[in-house]
């Protein structure tokens, strides 16, 4: 079973309809004790950092995520759900994360000339880090996937296994054990989006067991 945690920020029925098609048991929730029983869990997420970051503290979400990840669960954020991975946000104001990646949020306006507007919306293809990482075995460099972003995960370069190319290489997916991040939408993605979900859900608990317990300090 895939969890898709449910906080009050995302997309949460186009994500579930995708990973539906992909023969996905899926179910949408809060509940810390399903989370506790699922094989993968998603973290999804638009809008703005500071609010999703408060929603998931709220109810005591980010705990039950960082104790899970920290036992060898596969988790992957996707967009905000991905920044939020990260130690901190400087989107109108300094914001903690979860701190489970290496790294910090960033305008993209910043680094790139006035010629490219913001936010970064559209299809840009993907530039494979190294070796690939497990949740790309079924894609290939080149392949495009579709963005819509103003920030994006800096100081984070031992963790990048994709960048995308817009004014500068912007970071388009990090990885550290267990943990995942898609700064662009698989699940509007296409068929590229598809075959990542589904090597996402591919991954097991136990492919991780023999890792430390400090494996995010």
């Amino acid at each position: 079973m895939v969890a898709i945690v449910d906080y009050g920020v995302g997309n949460l029925f186009s994500l579930k309809s995708s990973l539906t098609a992909i023969g996905a048991d899926v179910v949408i929730t809060s509940d810390k004790e399903i989370l506790k029983t699922a094989n993968q869990i998603i973290l999804p997420g638009v809008g703005a950092f500071e609010d999703a970051a408060k929603k998931l503290r709220k109810n005591g979400l980010d705990k039950v995520i960082k104790e899970l990840a920290d036992g060898g669960k596969p988790l992957m954020g996707i967009c905000l759900g991905m920044q939020l991975l990260l130690d901190k946000s400087y989107e109108y104001g300094e914001h903690d994360g979860l701190g489970l990646i290496k790294g910090i949020v960033a305008p993209i306006k910043d680094d790139v000339t006035s010629e490219y507007k913001i936010p970064h919306i559209g299809w840009n293809p993907l530039k494979l880090n190294g070796d690939s990482s497990p949740i790309f075995k079924y894609i290939q460099d080149g392949d495009c996937v579709y963005f819509v972003h103003s920030y994006y995960a800096k100081n984070c370069e031992e963790s990048i296994i994709a960048t995308a190319e817009y004014g500068t290489e912007l970071t388009a997916a990090i990885a550290k054990n267990n943990v995942f991040g898609c700064q662009f939408h698989p699940e509007k993605s296409g068929k590229v989006g598809l075959n990542i979900l589904k090597a996402f859900i591919d991954l097991k608990e136990e492919n991780y067991a023999d890792l430390s317990g400090d494996r995010f300090v």
